[in-house]
């Protein structure tokens, strides 16, 4: 078994020996070029990938087109979507992009089933990852469908000031919008003197007025 594995995921560190062996079997190395889409929505979901490098961008997409960012995979990380899907049998929901080029060990459905069910260390490490993910995503709703947009905007903006390398469209795609609002509201904000926007940057220059947004004074 690899020590960076090991080292990402130590709850496999004591497998017993039959699982481990099962492991050593059937694990699969993966790697995958930035922007490989790893999942599709609605297509079957066969294998777990555990994440050795990169990350690993979950997202919705409606009929219309619009996109919003669930939550990222980091090494380390299970993707709740795919276990999800292997433990219920059901096709992926939602879908999942490389954000830079990725190294992983894939599991097929049958071994995660075993961890689950004959590994406690593991099965509580992928239910810990549920609840986190679940406290996010419930706030992911409340803010998508609860809060303004120029608030959730100057929120955004501030955790990650002052300098911040990003397209119009990858802002959008994260708080559920459309680019050419997002566009719209970042100019405003920038007649105002709170930014400063270049090519794929932003500088954020007011950050108390851009606070002062974000909680709704």
């Amino acid at each position: 078994m690899k020590p960076e594995l090991l080292r990402l995921f130590p709850t496999l560190a004591g497998l017993p020996v039959a699982l481990r062996e099962e492991l050593e079997r059937h694990a699969r190395d993966l790697r995958a070029p930035a922007r490989t889409v790893l999942f599709d929505a609605g297509a079957a979901c066969q294998a777990l990938p555990l994440l050795l490098e990169g990350h690993v961008k979950v997202s919705k997409r409606a009929e219309n087109g619009r996109e919003i960012r669930l939550y990222s995979v980091r090494p380390g990380e299970l993707c709740i979507v795919t276990v999800s899907c292997l433990l219920g049998g059901e096709p992926y929901p939602a879908t999942g992009i490389a954000e830079n080029e990725v190294t992983a060990v894939a599991l097929p459905r049958a071994l995660i089933l075993r961890l689950v069910a004959e590994h406690p260390p593991f099965r509580d490490m992928a239910f810990h990852l549920f609840a986190e993910r679940l406290a996010g995503l419930m706030q992911l709703v409340e803010e998508v469908a609860f809060r303004k947009l120029d608030r959730r905007l100057a929120a955004w903006l501030l955790a990650r000031a002052p300098h911040i390398a990003v397209s119009h469209q990858a802002i959008a795609d994260e708080l559920g919008s459309v680019r050419e609002i997002v566009s719209r509201l970042l100019r405003q904000f920038e007649e105002q003197d709170w930014v400063r926007l270049g090519r794929e940057r932003i500088e954020v220059r007011s950050p108390a007025d851009l606070r002062c947004l974000a909680d709704g004074n």
